[in-house]
C-alpha cells in the first residue's frame, strides 16, 4: 500500500472541497495521512477516507505565542511527518504554511501547482504546470481533483463527500437541542452568517424569507456565539435559536436531520451539502457559485447570486463606490428564494 500525505490545513470549507480527492486516493489503495489545524480536524479525524489525522494546532501556537512547551510540541510533529516515509506528497493549501509541511516531510514526491500563493511551489519536487479555475468556471471540487488526474488515479472524477460517522453522545445532544422541533413539519435550518462581511446576504431579504415561510416548516437557527445580534433581528429568537451551541459534530447531525438548509457562501453550506441529505440553497454576493457553490442534483442543490455586472469580484472590500457599492448583498431578491423553499418544501419528507 503507497502512502500519501495530503497537506490542507484550513479552512472548514476547503478541507470540505478536499474530501473528494482523500476517497479517490482511498479507492486507489493509499493509505492517506492529512495535516490539518484545529478548523478542520472534526471533520478529517475519524473520516472513512483519512487513515491517519496529523493536527497542526496553528491557532493555540499564536494564541500562546513562542514557548518551550510549544516548540517541543512542533519538534515531536515534525519528527512524526519525518518518519512515514510517504510515496506521495500533495499540497492542495499552495500558501507558505503548507509548503513548510512538504519541505518537512521526506515523501518521495512532492508534488504542487505551479501557480500557487507565496512561493510555495518551492516545497514541490514536480510542479502541475496549470491555472486553477481561471474563469471560476468549474467548481473548486475538481480542481482538487487534478492531483488525482496528475496520479492517473481511476476514478479521478468522481467527487464522493464522507464525514465521521456521529457517536451517541453527539445524537444525544442533538436530540435534546431539537425536542421542541414540530415533528409534523419538515425541518429548514438557516445558518446567515459567515467570517466575510461581503458574503452576508441583506439582513432584510433574510427576514422578509422567513416571515414567508415561517408557517410551513420548523425553523432552525444556527451560527456563532456573534451571531446572535443578526439572527435575532431576522426573526430567529421567535424558532429555535442554537446559536454559540453546536460544534462541527453537532452541525453535521443537525444538517443530516434537515430537509433544507440555506446559508451564504460559508462552511455551514459546503458542510449541508458533504452530508449529502438535505437540500442546500446558498446565497452568493461577491463570491462565484460556480467555484463554491453547491453542485450536483439541481433540484436540490442551488447557488444563486444576483446576475450583477460587478459579480463576482471575490474581494473583501467592494471596488465599487457610491451608489453602486455593495450592491451584491442585496440580491437575489427574497422572491426568488421564497420560490425555490416551497417547491422544496413540497417535495419534502419530515424529517428531525
Amino acid at each position: 500500500m503507497k502512502k500519501v500525505l495530503l497537506v490542507r490545513l484550513s479552512s472548514l470549507g476547503d478541507i470540505i472541497f478536499n474530501l473528494p480527492l482523500a476517497n479517490v486516493l482511498k479507492n486507489n489503495g493509499y493509505e492517506v495521512t492529512w495535516i490539518v489545524s484545529e478548523k478542520g480536524i472534526d471533520i478529517v479525524k475519524d473520516n472513512p477516507a483519512v487513515d491517519k489525522a496529523i493536527l497542526i494546532p496553528l491557532k493555540k501556537w499564536k494564541k500562546e505565542g513562542f514557548s518551550i512547551k510549544n516548540l517541543i510540541e512542533f519538534i515531536k510533529i515534525i519528527k512524526d511527518v519525518r518518519s512515514q516515509n510517504f510515496d506521495v506528497a500533495l499540497d492542495t493549501q499552495m500558501m507558505f504554511k503548507s509548503m513548510i509541511w512538504m519541505k518537512i516531510c521526506k515523501a518521495k514526491r512532492k508534488i504542487c501547482l505551479k501557480y500557487g500563493r507565496e512561493f510555495s511551489s518551492w516545497g514541490g519536487t514536480e510542479v502541475i504546470d496549470r491555472i486553477p479555475n481561471p474563469n471560476f468556471s468549474k467548481n473548486i471540487v475538481f480542481h482538487h481533483l487534478w492531483y488525482a488526474k496528475y496520479l492517473g488515479l481511476d476514478g479521478a472524477d468522481n467527487v464522493k463527500y464522507t464525514l465521521p460517522p456521529a457517536n451517541q453522545e453527539t445524537i444525544n445532544k442533538v436530540d435534546q437541542l431539537l425536542k421542541n422541533v414540530d415533528k409534523s413539519k419538515p425541518m429548514v435550518v438557516i445558518s446567515p452568517a459567515t467570517t466575510w462581511r461581503l458574503k452576508h446576504w441583506n439582513k432584510d431579504n433574510w427576514k422578509t424569507l422567513v416571515n414567508a415561510i415561517k408557517d410551513k416548516c420548523s425553523l432552525v437557527f444556527t451560527g456563532m456565539e456573534s451571531d446572535k445580534e443578526l439572527i435575532s433581528y431576522i426573526g430567529g429568537n421567535n424558532f429555535i435559536n442554537l446559536a454559540g451551541k453546536t460544534n462541527i459534530k453537532d452541525l453535521i447531525e443537525i444538517f443530516s436531520r434537515a430537509a433544507l438548509v440555506m446559508a451564504p457562501d460559508s462552511g455551514s453550506a459546503h458542510l449541508a451539502r458533504a452530508t449529502e441529505k438535505p437540500a442546500v440553497i446558498s446565497i452568493f454576493c461577491c463570491t462565484p457559485p460556480t467555484l463554491y457553490g453547491p453542485f450536483g442534483d439541481d433540484k436540490k442543490y442551488f447557488a444563486l447570486d444576483g446576475n450583477l455586472k460587478c459579480q463576482p469580484c471575490h474581494t473583501r472590500k467592494c471596488p465599487l463606490e457610491g451608489k453602486d457599492a455593495e450592491q451584491c448583498v442585496n440580491y437575489p431578491k427574497p422572491e426568488k428564494i421564497i420560490n425555490i423553499v416551497n417547491n422544496i418544501l413540497q417535495n419534502s419528507k419530515h424529517s428531525v
